[in-house]
């Protein structure tokens, strides 16, 4: 369930900012995405999806910090600090949407 909310949150984003993603796989412990050029950062969209992602699994009554969440704000982060990025060349593409899509295979 939390994960199918993340994919919504990232198609929110998606939508949104027209963000090309080319592949996608949520596991329970780390995402893999394939995606191309934006006006943003890498690190700005990262930010972006994750807020998203939170949005919705706080919105679903799904996020797995929720028993914990004060009030007047937020709940805690479900989210690691930080992204691990590749820039990929044009002939490695294709090679790393194939391994996404054939996540958690």
């Amino acid at each position: 369930l939390q994960a199918r909310a993340v994919a919504r949150g990232f198609a929110g984003y998606v939508e949104r900012s027209g963000l090309p993603v080319w592949a996608c796989a949520i596991l329970p412990d780390h995402v893999h995405l394939v995606i191309g050029r934006s006006e943003l950062t890498i690190e700005n969209v990262v930010i972006q999806l994750k807020r998203y992602a939170t949005n919705r699994l706080v919105e679903e009554g799904i996020h797995p910090f929720q028993n914990l969440k004060p009030v007047d704000g937020p709940p805690p982060k479900c989210w690691a600090q930080g992204c691990w990025k590749v820039f990929l060349d044009p002939p490695d593409v294709e090679r790393s949407i194939r391994y996404v899509e054939q996540n958690p295979v």
